[in-house]
């Protein structure tokens, strides 16, 4: 591996950390203000007015400006994290933190095989394998080892 791919998998860790983070401190705004759909809200406009500060600080208005041009299902990101801060503030308070985030990964890696598989959004394409199913069997398997 080299410095960029170690550069690039520390970034995701510590995002994976922040995923971990974010969940419970959701889930607390929810129980404050008693509606999960208003806690993700909150939080949605929080993140949207920092980074469009720092873009704008960083970048300017160009990136905004070439925004209209792109094709609308390249915009649907926004919808997805929207569901995906929803659905954990919903959720997190019932299940727990293990639990939820297992749930989270488990998702995120049967997506994200069918995703590689037919090479989806510009993806290289990585067939499924024996070794990648078993990746996601087992986490699987940590979902529900999580709960006992």
């Amino acid at each position: 591996m080299n410095a960029g791919q170690i550069a690039a998998l520390v970034l995701i860790c510590l995002g994976g950390a922040a995923v971990a983070v974010q969940a419970p401190v959701n889930g607390a705004l929810s129980r404050s203000v008693t509606s999960p759909l208003a806690a993700a809200a909150i939080s949605f406009g929080i993140g949207f007015a920092i980074l469009i500060a720092v873009t704008l600080a960083s970048a300017g208005p160009a990136p905004f400006a070439r925004a209209a041009g792109v094709p609308g299902w390249q915009l649907l990101g926004g919808f997805l994290g929207a569901f995906y801060v929803w659905a954990m503030t919903s959720a997190i308070g019932t299940v727990g933190a293990l639990t939820a985030l297992a749930a989270l990964i488990l998702g995120q890696l049967a997506a994200g095989l069918a995703l590689d598989h037919i090479g989806a959004f510009g993806l290289p394409v990585q067939p499924v394998s024996g070794r990648r199913i078993a990746a996601v069997v087992l986490v699987a398997a940590g979902l529900f080892l999580s709960r006992g």
